[in-house]
């Protein structure tokens, strides 16, 4: 099996990338010079000259805030992008695991969202992913296609919030942060070892795969820094207090029931997976 990864240089690309050579599949680790998403002729080009059995899209426009003054930027990216290597897999037989977010639900409630269930995205950014779902959708009759959606991702390979927190806390002895916001983190290391599960797999659908557990951010950030061994405070606060141009969703509970259903592992716990991370961390002098 061969296997083309979009956006090898971000924090999940560059793991699953590591995790399939590891399982000795033959990979391609496409970067944003390789394969432009906002060309999508080029990308399509990309993927008829690999030829891989399987695309894992990993690539994709996540700048949340920024996304509600390019709104035709990152339609083009998360969307028009997407319909077009959807396509190009189509024609090649190849499979594809389309990686989908939590935004795609208005984020109300406290229930936990299934896979099946309305979706209506409260920003530009979850519009565009889930546009980028029913572009998979409408390319691939095959059916032969993975939407994985995930959340609150984290890992060694890039920015995020675990990192920035731990940044702050190394000079500050007291951080505020929200706490009305409620979901499941998601180490790239774990998701990527059920990625590959997936690709090598023939069990399609739409998947929901985050790390076991609920957590706010304040309470995420509190376990970073007490597993990390430092004292600064953290100070739960309402998201009034951080007014942001795309609204958050309040709600990212999502149900692994899919998971159970399509026979996968679900992820280990994400206080578990916080620890694994800063073990990650320290081992390259973080």
């Amino acid at each position: 099996m061969k296997v083309l990864v979009t956006g090898v240089t971000g924090q999940l690309g560059y793991d699953v990338v590591r995790v399939l050579r590891g399982r000795g599949v033959e990979t391609v680790g496409a970067t944003r010079a390789e394969m432009p998403l906002d060309d999508p002729e080029k990308a399509r080009a990309f993927v008829e000259a690999t030829r891989p059995d399987a695309v894992i899209h990993c690539a994709a426009y996540t700048a949340v805030d920024r996304a509600e003054d390019e709104r035709e930027l990152c339609h083009a990216i998360n969307a028009e992008s997407t319909r077009t290597i959807a396509g190009a897999c189509e024609e090649i037989g190849a499979k594809l695991v389309y990686i989908s977010t939590d935004y795609v639900f208005p984020g109300t409630g406290e229930k936990f969202y299934e896979t099946d269930d309305e979706t209506s995205p409260c920003n530009v950014y979850g519009a565009s992913k889930l546009a980028g779902e029913s572009a998979v959708r409408d390319a691939m009759a095959s059916g032969r296609f993975f939407i994985v959606r995930i959340s609150w991702v984290f890992g060694v390979h890039g920015k995020n919030f675990i990192r920035t927190i731990l940044g702050l806390a190394k000079t500050r002895d007291a951080l505020t942060v929200v706490d009305d916001q409620v979901g499941s983190p998601t180490y790239t290391a774990d998701l990527a070892e059920l990625l590959a599960d997936m690709v090598e797999s023939e069990k399609f659908g739409v998947y929901h795969a985050t790390n076991e557990g609920i957590c706010s951010w304040a309470e995420l950030a509190a376990e970073a820094i007490q597993q990390r061994g430092l004292r600064t405070k953290v100070t739960p606060v309402s998201s009034d207090m951080y007014p942001t141009k795309a609204v958050r969703p309040k709600n990212s509970r999502l149900s692994k029931a899919s998971l159970d259903r399509g026979g996968f592992h679900r992820l280990p716990d994400w206080k578990d997976a916080v620890r694994r991370y800063l073990v990650e961390l320290e081992a390259i002098g973080e």
